[in-house]
């Protein structure tokens, strides 16, 4: 309906007098908008007002010549002219009749559009490194990341979903070293910890299953001495390359266990448990809703030559320079705080380095747009990264960057302490046990990701109308209640007939909540080109208000045969908009509850 508004209003600039003098106005798009109070209408127009400078005229004059040019409509009941020049629209009733047969028609086809003519978007979500399970916080990358891909989906957007599986680098070795030291603990020989080693269970468990298949490799006679694992540091070990004595010594741990091990065992050891910390994070991310179409390895950037391929570019195009050793990115070129290494004095390549390379690899595949989904302390990397794309010859706003802010665990009052190097974090499989899919996927995309998101547990888990995934979910059920009724009582029901008794639905909350129904659409654009699902939730949340209040208000069943097909294509329709939004959001919609 807001399409009509806009080539109505198109239409009526196209023919005022004297507008082929003004080449520039004639092709001048209306911006068409909501009003806030449906006492002024359902749309609301400020052309007038850009016009009047052009013009030389008064807004208010303006318009009423607009409106004396406006092609006649049977969607709009009135035209009036408010304020300063504001031209507003109320539809008429046969405007909302019709688009509860278009949501009836479409089905869940309601509310998608090819707004984006097939372009090709990667959408890059999660990406965690492999190095423990899914927490809290991943969990909310995952239900965004997931529900915008859904978003550009629906809005004509040709979608593909990746992880980028950081399976390469310092990060694997540490977790190699961690579970190796593991192992001797497994069976039965003491061996001190580093202090910034992967501290959680899930380590013990994947080393005793890795002590059974690699016995040799656990010897009292490969036991490090005690004097190799004293750690004279107190680094988190959170940063990716050596910085201070903590991750010196670590590194010093590191090169211990592969010469103990050798090369071989120590990288068949790196892919045990790769293989199950990455098999864990897959099934996570599938039970979640959330799967991407594809794992992409660091390790096959590698292997395949595409880092070297990106780092050539940049060198031919003078973008790279060598110093101590070290080949450096002249990151600051492109507005960056200072430049950064990519070829480390040992030969070994950085993780900016294979960022190059991927982010040039997925222009390679075809992809118009490149959407990463990264956590709130990736802010520094946005230009950066559009600095290597431009290094390598690719234009930088073919990159887009949402970052996610953390995640704050309450039960009650109390906020739940998270750390994933020292092994304390709530995973997302922990969440989703406790609270479900429905309101782990709800909560996390409720608020903004430019927001940082306090998660109310139990919240989450109450059956009541304060809990507004219930409620929404709730509403759904209602109209399967009043379907399961009719059918009881005998009652036989056909859209086609239906539709020709629409003029039935008369009372004022029959047409709150027709004017909702009708705003999906706009929803659903407005949601996807801001990449805001929380849109979709605070829409499903008044939606849920307007039936809830006709429910209460009415009975659906009555004796009376015209205004009861009427009423149940009514609520049919909002049944299909509760199903279209909430499968938007990865949010099931349960016939009964």
């Amino acid at each position: 309906m807001k399409e009509h508004i806009e080539e109505l209003v198109a239409a009526a600039i196209a023919a005022l007098p004297g507008i082929d003098k003004h080449a520039e106005i004639s092709t001048l798009r209306p911006v068409i908008e909501r009003t806030r109070d449906s006492r002024h209408g359902d749309y609301a127009c400020n052309i007038a007002m850009q016009l009047a400078r052009p013009l030389r005229q008064k807004p208010r004059d303006i318009a009423q010549t607009i409106l004396d040019c406006m092609p006649a409509s049977d969607l709009v009941e009135a035209i009036e002219i408010a304020g300063p020049g504001f031209i507003n629209f109320r539809l008429s009733p046969h405007a909302f009749h019709e688009e509860l047969k278009t949501i009836v028609r479409r089905g869940e086809d309601y509310g998608t559009s090819d707004l984006a003519s097939g372009k090709k978007v990667l959408v890059e979500y999660v990406s965690a490194n492999p190095t423990g399970p899914l927490h809290v916080g991943h969990g909310r990358h995952a239900a965004y990341g997931a529900s915008v891909a859904n978003l550009l989906e629906a809005t004509g957007h040709a979608v593909h979903r990746e992880y980028y599986v950081n399976d390469a680098g310092r990060q694997m070795d540490i977790l190699t070293l961690s579970v190796w030291l593991r192992m001797f603990e497994t069976v039965g020989i003491d061996t001190p910890f580093p202090g910034n080693g992967y501290r959680g269970e899930y380590i013990v468990d994947i080393a005793r299953e890795a002590a059974q298949k690699f016995p040799k490799s656990v010897t009292p006679e490969q036991a490090p001495p005690e004097d190799d694992l004293s750690n004279d540091g107190s680094n988190d070990g959170s940063t990716d390359s050596p910085d201070g004595d903590a991750d010196i010594h670590l590194d010093r741990l590191i090169d211990l266990a592969r010469n103990t091990l050798g090369a071989p065992t120590f990288d068949a050891i790196l892919r045990f448990a790769l293989d199950a910390i990455l098999g864990d994070i897959q099934n996570d991310m599938a039970e979640f809703g959330a799967a991407p179409d594809q794992w992409f390895s660091e390790q096959n950037l590698m292997s395949s030559g595409a880092v070297d391929r990106a780092l050539g570019r940049v060198k031919e195009n003078g973008k790279s320079y060598e110093k101590d050793g070290a080949v450096w990115f002249r990151a600051t070129d492109y507005g960056d705080e200072k430049d950064r290494v990519v070829v480390r004095d040992n030969g070994r390549t950085t993780y900016f380095a294979s960022d190059i390379a991927y982010h040039l690899q997925k222009r390679e595949r075809g992809f118009d747009l490149m959407l990463d989904i990264l956590g709130a302390d990736h802010h520094g990397y946005v230009a950066r990264v559009r600095g290597g794309l431009e290094a390598v010859g690719e234009p930088p706003d073919s990159l887009e960057v949402e970052l996610v802010q953390f995640v704050a665990l309450f039960r009650g009052d109390e906020k739940m302490q998270m750390s994933t190097r020292s092994g304390q974090f709530v995973t997302l499989r922990e969440l989703r046990d406790e609270v479900g899919n429905d309101a782990a996927r709800f909560f996390f995309v409720s608020r903004s990701n430019e927001q940082h998101l306090d998660f109310d547990l139990d919240l989450a888990k109450r059956q009541t109308n304060d809990n507004p995934v219930y409620y929404i979910q709730y509403a759904h059920a209602r109209v399967w209640s009043v379907m399961r009724e009719l059918d009881a009582r005998g009652f036989s029901w056909t859209a086609d007939r239906a539709a020709l008794f629409l003029h039935r639905l008369t009372e004022t909350p029959e047409h709150a909540l027709m004017r909702s129904l009708a705003r999906y659409p706009e929803i659903i654009e407005l949601a996807a080109r801001q990449r805001a699902p929380q849109h979709i939730v605070h829409y499903l949340r008044d939606l849920a208000q307007d039936f809830h209040t006709y429910y209460n208000a009415h009975r659906f069943i009555v004796d009376d045969d015209e205004l009861r097909n009427a009423r149940i294509f009514l609520i049919d329709a909002a049944r299909q908009v509760f199903v279209n939004g909430l499968e938007i959001i990865g949010v099931s919609a349960p016939q009964a509850m």
